[in-house]
């Protein structure tokens, strides 16, 4: 296609709340942060350089006793705190931060996953965007 000459009226589609099929032999748990796998299937966060952060788990889905897919989870984007691996810092705002486990981000990328963005860092914890 060529490059626009005049306005458009792009649709727009608000991705906040996205199911999401959950890997075999998991349990997600409310409020955590939640990654999809290799597969496509959704996780738990926790320490790897294969998984892509979604965003944080509306409910508690088990999955325990199912394959890839037997249960759907709901994950919502957006800005969520998360708890400080004690290394973050307002030197680490707008920048990337990753993750160590589904509840925990850091501000070191060795072997992790992008969470998402640093938006503010409080006392008891780090503001997360999920784009």
């Amino acid at each position: 296609m060529a490059a626009l000459t005049k306005d458009r009226n792009t649709a727009v589609r608000e991705n906040v709340m996205i199911p999401y099929g959950v890997a075999a032999a998991t349990i997600i748990y409310a409020g955590a942060l939640v990654c999809i796998n290799a597969l496509g299937y959704a996780v738990p966060g926790s320490i790897s350089t294969t998984l892509k952060s979604v965003g944080r788990a509306e409910e508690t889905i088990d999955n325990s006793a199912g394959a890839n897919g037997d249960e759907t989870i709901v994950a919502r984007k957006g800005t969520f705190k998360f708890a400080n691996a004690g290394d973050i810092t307002i030197a680490h705002l707008e920048t990337d931060v990753y993750i160590n486990d589904d509840q925990t981000v850091s501000s070191v990328s060795t072997s992790k996953t992008v969470a998402g963005k640093c938006i503010e860092v409080e006392a008891d914890g780090v503001w997360v965007e999920f784009a």
